[in-house]
């Protein structure tokens, strides 16, 4: 019986001694948890800004990892006219619709949204949310009316068609999920468009297919580009034409026709941009459908004449070549837009934004690192006065007061006015040059 005795009071202490020396183990992790390590977050943090800065001051081109979530806090810019935030996934598209009222943007976060063009310059900014149930959509294009928009859809990649509705009480807009395309495309949709005219919607897809449909839905013709994949399809501001870029360096442009009774007659081949080196990235038209704008994996931009009567075989004319910044070329994507009133000419690179004279490819201005991430889109207004760009993860949307485009127009009018014979012409430009000169004023941007 003492034997036992002696074991139990053995083992009762035992397993005391074990749980006081374990109790000192997790005091001692406590303890040590809370002391700083040189290898510490705040150590670190610095560091990683210089190598991937996000507020622009930094001169470091080094390409910046992309996938990162979250909503960096920029810098003001003196640029900058507006930050349109509230999306809270990537934001991959924005157009501003031709009235020039709204804008639209498509994310991540399955919405698209309508933004008042006159509420930017006030601290809150109004918008009309779409939801996109069970899916989201990558691009957006308005009708020419402006009563609708359409959307491509990432997962159903299919057009979607969305109806803008005046509120009865006329306090704003309300917006609403129509139809869907029938799925007709077998590669990611990358770009869509309705033709100004609104006799057709061009739907572009990753592989070398572009889709002309009626607004119903159905097809009207299917084409192959032959440029053994599709890098972007956009159609003229006229409504006449459609062009496309790929893997190979040209730029190839079809006529869409339709009969005097408005029946679609047919797609024939147009004419061919080339003068590129490598593979064009992307490209845009003036207003007027002239000319067209271009940037290569090549290091250059250019400007070109297709105002050419192409039915008698003219080639387009190469107006003018300008060179960007190589080092920006690590980017696997630059987007180009010419402003509506042709002065101008925005290039993103990566986070960066290049605005170049038009006429003589001069860059003007350099917004550097004004988004957290790479720009997914670029639109201007169509007054030229603003330019809209979308930072993908960043989720949010910059527009930029064009301040390069009011003083080349300044310049562009000085001379007009020199040359001008009639008073009443030499009276209205400067008049215009006084109203462009004020606006520099509020701006504060001259001298």
């Amino acid at each position: 019986m003492a034997a036992v005795e002696v074991a139990t009071l053995s083992t009762i202490a035992l397993s005391s001694v074990i749980a006081a020396v374990v109790l000192l183990v997790i005091l001692y992790i406590g303890f040590k948890s809370k002391q700083p390590k040189d290898d510490s977050s705040e150590n670190i943090k610095p560091e990683l800004e210089e190598k991937h800065p996000i507020n622009g001051e930094s001169k470091d081109k080094t390409k910046h990892p992309k996938g990162k979530r979250g909503n960096p806090q920029l810098k003001n810019h003196p640029r900058q006219f507006a930050i349109l935030k509230g999306h809270t996934g990537d934001v991959f598209d924005l157009e501003f619709s031709l009235n020039g009222k709204y804008m639209a943007s498509t994310s991540l976060d399955r919405t698209v949204r309508l933004w008042s063009v006159k509420d930017f310059k006030e601290k809150e900014h109004k918008y009309v949310r779409a939801n996109v149930d069970f899916d989201h959509a990558t691009k957006v294009n308005f009708s020419p009316d402006t009563r609708a928009f359409i959307t491509a859809l990432a997962n159903g990649n299919t057009i979607r068609v969305f109806k803008v509705n005046k509120k009865k009480d006329g306090s704003g807009a309300s917006v609403t999920g129509e139809f869907d395309f029938p799925v007709k495309h077998s590669a990611e949709i990358i770009n869509i468009a309705v033709a100004s005219n609104g006799k057709f919607i061009m739907s572009c897809s990753r592989d070398t297919t572009i889709i002309i449909w009626n607004l119903k839905g159905e097809v009207l013709s299917i084409i192959d580009t032959r440029q053994m994949n599709n890098s972007y399809a956009s159609l003229s501001p006229c409504g006449k034409f459609v062009a496309s870029a790929g893997f190979t360096p040209d730029v190839k442009l079809w006529v869409v026709e339709f009969t005097k009774t408005d029946e679609f007659k047919q797609v024939s081949r147009a004419m061919e941009l080339k003068g590129h080196s490598a593979g064009v990235f992307h490209f845009s038209f003036s207003a007027d459908s002239t000319r067209m704008a271009t940037v290569s994996k090549d290091g250059t931009w250019k400007i070109w004449d297709i105002d050419v009567e192409f039915t008698k075989k003219q080639d387009p004319h190469l107006l003018m070549t300008g060179i960007y910044d190589a080092s920006f070329g690590v980017y696997n994507n630059m987007l180009i837009s010419m402003s509506p009133d042709a002065y101008v000419t925005a290039v993103a690179m990566g986070r960066s934004i290049g605005i170049f004279n038009t006429e003589n490819g001069n860059l003007e201005e350099l917004l550097e690192e004004v988004h957290g991430d790479d720009i997914t889109a670029i639109a201007w207004h169509p007054s030229s006065r603003y330019l809209a760009t979308a930072g993908g993860a960043d989720r949010q949307i910059r527009v930029w007061h064009n301040a390069a485009g009011i003083r080349i127009q300044i310049d562009d009018l000085q001379g007009r006015m020199y040359r001008a014979k009639n008073e009443n012409v030499k009276e209205r430009l400067e008049q215009q040059i006084l109203e462009a000169r004020a606006s520099l004023d509020k701006l504060n941007l001259i001298g």
